[in-house]
């Protein structure tokens, strides 16, 4: 598709999809691409549709209709890496009339402060170019006043109080690398040279990261990508996932998996996946793996702090290393572990699928002795499809409000979100949710009480991570964790190996010999269970 053919698809596609009410301002860039993508094409195009790797192209078609655009007028503004298309003015009555068949109610307007400044809403559309008032006061934006519309500018951008935070807490280990939109350094290097055929770069492509596609015998790259790509059942690489513990050298004794994982095909039959799947695409003469920004490397001396909670303690503390039980938790005495502010599970749940790994009852789960774990705190319980109703009543049978809920979208290896969930008996999931319970603690006055070192309002409700091995959940989860409630003691329930971590405890029945750095748990857990074989402070001693 040539630049004028884009132009004209956008043009056009603006007004038909505002006419018919398919879409409507403010919407992303990304959101109007795939607007155009889903549309039946034009026989004038020749049936010719734009591609996702089209984003940036279509972007600079917005630009320049944003300036000059015979039917009307695009307001853009650019919002944490995207463009957003903020609002459209259709310049004929006509047209306005068919988006807005009803009549709105007029926003209130303060007359006294556009009297001040000697505007009224007429002269104010006539001093901004307009020739119909009725176009701009037929909008969202143009019911505003004056002065509203600048309210509505400041409250689009950042708060100083998030930019703090987000500086504060912002990731230097590196461990997100941008991915070019086009995949692969063929269709990057296309690209560039379209852009500006007069001017090659060298290297021709980014230096953002890439992939090449994995062509086997039993590839079909018509059908397009996998929707598990490197989480693929088939994939020889899902049997080296850090969950999968493998067994020491020389016991001949193989990794167990469910059927068809990590052994070229999946299912009964062991079919290999016919799909598309990727590996990272980078050589040596391509320089850095990771592109050379300076702030990853950059920690700010003299940081401005805004005064958070120091957590339970009310100070820093000294945060122990990983420790964990391997223990039935169905069984397991949960008395020897003392009190805890804050419990993360992410249960078996029975949500009446196939699943590689042994599953609770619900009336097991009921059973659980999690009461006896707080006295006051928090608890984060994962959940997913018919869980989320059983996991709501768990919560309400242990004696938790729920206060909250975090959203995590699953996104796959090429960062795209995963459109084949393996849960879901009606739609494919591509989200898991995490229930945030508070321990139910009312005052006199039957008010339900918070606990008072909880930092509340920092982090948002939504996660968007990439999907890792089956129930591993992403790493994002512990650093929000970690910042509403810093300190403190803090548990993780029906753990893996991968979950483990600095300042928490983990129970699992996958986690091998128990590690325990608090003397006072050690000798309580000796006291109870004195058969358990055991690492206490790093040194392996039997309890007798």
């Amino acid at each position: 598709m040539t630049d004028d053919e884009l132009s004209l698809l956008v043009s056009t596609g603006l007004q038909t999809f505002l006419t018919s009410h398919r879409i409507s301002t403010p919407l992303t860039s990304m959101d109007l691409l795939l607007a155009l993508i889903s549309s039946r094409p034009s026989a004038a195009l020749g049936n010719t549709m734009p591609r996702l790797t089209d984003l940036p192209r279509v972007e600079k078609v917005l630009e320049a209709l944003s300036s000059n655009w015979d039917y009307g007028s695009i307001q853009l503004s650019h919002e944490g890496g995207e463009l957003h298309i903020t609002d459209v003015h259709l310049g004929s009555p006509h047209v306005l009339e068919a988006i807005n068949p009803r009549k709105r109610k007029r926003a209130p307007i303060d007359e006294d402060a556009d009297s001040a400044a000697g505007n009224t809403p007429d002269e104010i559309s006539s001093s901004n170019g307009e020739n119909d008032s009725s176009i701009s006061m037929n909008t969202p934006l143009g019911n505003l006043s004056k002065d509203l519309k600048e309210v509505y500018a400041i409250l689009q951008k950042s708060t100083a109080k998030g930019r703090l935070l987000a500086e504060r807490f912002r990731s230097l280990n590196g461990g997100f690398e941008p991915i070019c939109t086009y995949i692969t350094k063929v269709d990057c290097a296309k690209s560039r040279s379209e852009a500006d055929p007069s001017n090659v770069p060298n290297p021709p492509f980014c230096n953002l990261l890439h992939f090449r596609p994995l062509i086997r015998p039993h590839t079909d790259p018509s059908l397009g990508h996998c929707s598990y790509l490197n989480t693929c059942y088939s994939e020889p690489t899902y049997s080296q996932s850090p969950s999968i513990t493998p067994f020491p050298p020389g016991t001949g004794a193989r990794v167990s998996l469910p059927s068809g994982l990590g052994a070229g095909g999946r299912g009964k039959e062991k079919a290999p996946c016919r799909y598309l799947h990727f590996e990272i695409d980078w050589d040596e003469k391509d320089g850095p793996l990771a592109p050379n920004d300076g702030w990853r490397n950059q920690r700010i001396k003299k940081p401005f702090k805004i005064e958070l909670g120091m957590g339970p303690n009310g100070r820093d503390v000294q945060v122990l290393p990983p420790q964990w039980i391997n223990c039935d938790l169905r069984r397991f005495d949960y008395s020897v572990l003392g009190k805890f502010h804050v419990i993360m599970a992410d249960p078996p749940w029975d949500i009446h699928m196939s699943l590689p790994y042994g599953t609770m009852t619900d009336d097991e789960m009921r059973a659980m002795p999690i009461p006896a774990l707080q006295d006051e705190g928090l608890l984060f319980l994962w959940v997913t499809g018919r869980a989320m109703e059983v996991g709501r009543e768990c919560l309400r049978v242990w004696g938790y409000t729920r206060v909250d809920e975090v959203v995590w979208v699953k996104t796959n290896q090429l960062q795209r979100v995963i459109r084949t969930g393996r849960t879901g008996h009606w739609l494919n999931h591509t989200k898991e949710h995490m229930l945030v319970g508070v321990k139910t603690r009312t005052d006199a006055a039957g008010n339900l009480t918070f606990p008072s070192w909880v930092n509340r309002g920092l982090d948002t409700d939504v996660i968007v991570s990439e999907v890792r091995e089956t129930s591993r959940k992403p790493d994002e989860v512990y650093g929000l964790i970690e910042r509403m409630c810093p300190g403190g003691r803090k548990i993780e329930i029906f753990g893996r190996k991968h979950n483990t971590r600095s300042g928490w405890l983990t129970l699992g029945n996958q986690l091998g010999q128990d590690q325990i750095y608090e003397e006072d748990l050690a000798a309580r857990i000796k006291a109870r269970y004195p058969e358990r074989f055991m690492s206490v402070s790093g040194q392996a001693m039997i309890t007798r």
